[in-house]
């Protein structure tokens, strides 16, 4: 019985060591994201103040994740692609930011479970439904996970569009550039009606999933679009 206190109050300090780490660490990005940018966002109201939730942004720059925590104070989750640990001090910030690893192009049940937990604990999953950084106007199709996930762990998606992010930090560069980024927060997605029929139910038809990500794909094609218009995104 003692043993299984000392774990629980072991279990509580690392919780609380990593809320207090994501904290500093959010800190410090929110303040050269401000410093370099000072993005500006639109419907930031759209954010809930609690409760899980998926945010679902369009993807165009290594900078993105950092200009998502600018939504909201709450520790942010995040999905990673896992080459992004190789390297061990790398890993240990992604860690301490709220990032876990993930195995692209193929099913990652680990990851899934672990995008289950976090949203069954109540926190933010931050995924990124184009799968990877994309270049251009045009929101491609969608990876049905971020649909799986929100359907499985019923709750909603917040899409989000960043505009401008593309230029500030392109794909392959390092240097950052003076750039307008403006970041467009839609309103939360539920799939109520899906989540009730199929609560019985392990699988998910793929037909859902492909109806429901073109779905999500044409909100966030229409953020995406504000977004960039109102960063003058050449």
């Amino acid at each position: 019985m003692k043993s299984d206190s000392i774990n629980s109050l072991s279990g509580k300090v690392k919780s609380a060591w990593k809320v207090a780490a994501y904290g500093t660490v959010r800190l410090l990005i929110v303040a050269i994201v401000k410093l370099l940018w000072n993005p500006e966002i639109k419907g930031a109201e759209n954010i809930p103040k609690k409760g899980a939730y998926l945010l679902a942004p369009s993807h165009r720059s290594f900078i993105d994740f950092a200009l998502v925590a600018l939504l909201t104070r709450r520790r942010l989750r995040y999905m990673g692609k896992d080459s992004l640990w190789k390297y061990k001090p790398a890993g240990f910030v992604l860690s301490t930011f709220g990032a876990f690893p993930v195995k692209r192009g193929t099913p990652d049940r680990k990851a899934f479970n672990s995008s289950i937990d976090v949203l069954n604990n109540g926190e933010v999953l931050v995924m990124f439904p184009e799968g990877t950084r994309k270049t251009g106007w045009k929101i491609g199709e969608l990876f049905d996970g971020t649909i799986y996930i929100a359907m499985k762990a019923k709750i909603p998606i917040i899409p989000v569009g960043i505009g401008g992010s593309e230029n500030a930090l392109p794909k392959g560069k390092w240097l950052p550039r003076r750039q307008k980024v403006v970041i467009v927060v839609g309103k939360p997605m539920w799939f109520s009606d899906e989540q009730s029929s199929l609560q019985s139910s392990s699988t998910i038809p793929r037909s859902v999933l492909k109806q429901k990500s073109e779905q999500l794909q044409n909100k966030l094609q229409e953020l995406f679009d504000r977004a960039c218009q109102n960063s003058k995104f050449v």
